[in-house]
């Protein structure tokens, strides 16, 4: 007969990843975006941005610039102009018309389905390149860690770091990798709506019973 983890030094993962599934079942990507081009430059602005704003932001730059082809020829002007709330625009401006110009050059205008491949272009970090393999070629490439995941990976006890690169190797060896691309989405979701980082409302979380609430 199974036991039930009652300890509170670490949430039960499997169970917490149940529980999680069963309140966010809509859970998903945040951003915006029909197609893998889409994605992959709305995951380029939403560094040191919200989603909310990105998804703001991408309508026009994306009437205006739909295809890598159009944005490479991009004069770098409008596109800081059209990326300019999003924080950071001269530099996602030009990480994105240089990514553009790889995309039409190296891979004939496609979003390659490759780590190392979609890493090597400018703007694109690990983080980005498993939003986009996840999300739009269902390519489990390893666990996207945002400022929601790293917070309530450590506040459920699963890790002791702030650093994204070590949260991601951690969570990657415990989590099936069926659940490496919802898993962001649902910690994502349960962090906006309870587990927030000033106040969290831990009275009225169903992981209360089980969560270590480190650093609460």
């Amino acid at each position: 007969m199974a036991t039930t983890v009652t300890s509170k030094k670490k949430a039960p993962l499997e169970q917490t990843i149940s529980l999680l599934k069963r309140y966010y079942p809509d859970a998903h990507c945040a951003l915006n975006h029909r197609n893998p081009f889409e994605l992959l430059v709305a995951t380029v602005l939403s560094a040191q941005c919200t989603d909310e704003r990105v998804n703001m932001v991408t309508p026009a730059l994306f009437a205006k610039y739909p295809t890598p082809q159009a944005m490479s020829k991009a004069p770098l002007g409008s596109l800081e102009s059209l990326v300019r709330s999003t924080g950071f625009f001269k530099n996602k401006a030009k990480n994105l018309k240089s990514a553009a110009t790889d995309l039409v050059e190296k891979y004939e205008g496609e979003i390659p389905q490759d780590l190392e491949a979609l890493v090597g272009l400018a703007g694109v970090g690990r983080k980005t390149a498993n939003v986009v393999l996840g999300n739009a070629f269902d390519i489990p490439s390893g666990i996207v860690v945002d400022t929601h995941v790293t917070r309530l990976s450590n506040r459920l006890g699963w890790v002791k770091t702030d650093n994204p690169v070590q949260i991601e190797k951690i969570l990657c060896k415990v989590v099936p990798e069926d659940d490496w691309i919802l898993l962001s989405h649902l910690l994502i979701s349960h962090g906006r709506a309870i587990c927030k980082a000033r106040k969290p409302d831990c009275a009225h979380c169903f992981l209360e019973t089980t969560c270590p609430k480190r650093g609460v």
